[in-house]
């Protein structure tokens, strides 16, 4: 597990949800996750489910797939489950850890202090799920 505070900050400061938060501000962050270890198969988020956290890679590969078709691989730095922590619609995708894992998880109820109480993080997400939206509406349609 995480040895020092410093090491969950430095991985926060990777994931582009975060990326623009403060040192003071990542290490609020880094104050409410919990630290798990996962073996290799454990699915962790199923497609339909309601969700109450999302995950930070720290180590290790997981993949996501929706309706059995393979869609995304998240290795360190990358957060999956984020929408849960904003809306209470049932989780898009599942995703299975592929390798061992090592992983942070913040929870809705922490979450949601964390913008309660920091408005400057709260507009910091904002501004990336807004990029998140532009960069979605702005994608090739296929027909």
């Amino acid at each position: 597990m995480f040895a020092k505070t410093n090491t969950k900050i430095e991985l926060l400061r990777t994931v582009p949800l975060f990326a623009g938060c403060t040192n003071a501000e990542l290490a609020q962050i880094a104050s409410l996750v919990d630290e798990v270890e996962v073996p290799a198969g454990r699915t962790l988020i199923s497609e339909g489910s309601s969700g109450h956290e999302c995950f930070v890679v720290a180590d290790g590969i997981a993949i996501a797939s929706l309706r059995g078709e393979r869609i995304a691989t998240y290795d360190a730095g990358a957060i999956f489950g984020e929408m849960a922590l904003l809306d209470n619609e049932p989780r898009s995708a599942t995703v299975v850890s592929e390798t061992p894992m090592r992983l942070l998880v913040l929870d809705r109820r922490r979450f949601a202090s964390l913008l309660s109480n920091n408005s400057s993080v709260a507009r910091k997400v904002l501004r990336v799920l807004v990029e998140r939206l532009r960069r979605t509406e702005n994608a090739p349609v296929w027909t």
